[in-house]
C-alpha cells in the first residue's frame, strides 16, 4: 500500500488548523500538503506543464473548501475530475454551505464526500474526527 498525501485546500487558517489537529487526533499521520488558494493547489496537482502528469504516481486525497479567494472549489473539483491523472483521487468537500443544489452539483462533478462545516466548532470537530476514521481505512485506487 502506498502512503496517501492529503491535499488540503482551505483559505481559513483557523479551519485549516482545526482540520489538521482533528486528523492527527484521529490517528492519521499522513502528510498534509496545505494550500490557501486554488491557483497554487492546481499548480501542485497539475504540475508546471498543467498536464496533471505530476500527480500520475501520487496517491492523493483532496480536502476541498468551496469558498476560496481566487476561484470556487467547484472549479477545482471539475478540473480534478476531468484530468486523467487526478480523476481517481478522492475529493472530500468541506464547506460552510448546505445548499442542496450545491451539494448535488458537487456529487454530480464527482465529489466522494460532502461535509458541511457547522459554525459550531464541536460539530465540525466531530465531522473531522469521523473523516479521520475514513482516512485510516481507505485505500486510494491507483491512477493508471
Amino acid at each position: 500500500m502506498h502512503p496517501v498525501s492529503i491535499v488540503m485546500i482551505e483559505d481559513d487558517e483557523g479551519h485549516a488548523r482545526l482540520i489538521e489537529r482533528n486528523i492527527r487526533r484521529a490517528g492519521v499521520n499522513n502528510e498534509i500538503v496545505p494550500f490557501q488558494d486554488g491557483t497554487s493547489a492546481l499548480a501542485y496537482l497539475f504540475g508546471p506543464d498543467g498536464s496533471g502528469e505530476a500527480s500520475a504516481r501520487r496517491h492523493l486525497l483532496i480536502l476541498l473548501d468551496l469558498n476560496l479567494p481566487d476561484m470556487t472549489g467547484l472549479d477545482i473539483l471539475e478540473k480534478v475530475k476531468a484530468n486523467p491523472h487526478t480523476r481517481r483521487s478522492p475529493v472530500v468537500v468541506l464547506t460552510t454551505t448546505d445548499d442542496s443544489r450545491e451539494i448535488q452539483r458537487c456529487y454530480d462533478l464527482g465529489a466522494n464526500v460532502y461535509i458541511t462545516k457547522p459554525v459550531n466548532y464541536e460539530g465540525f470537530a466531530n465531522a473531522i474526527r469521523q473523516l479521520g476514521l475514513f482516512f485510516s481505512v481507505m485505500e486510494v485506487p491507483q491512477n493508471p
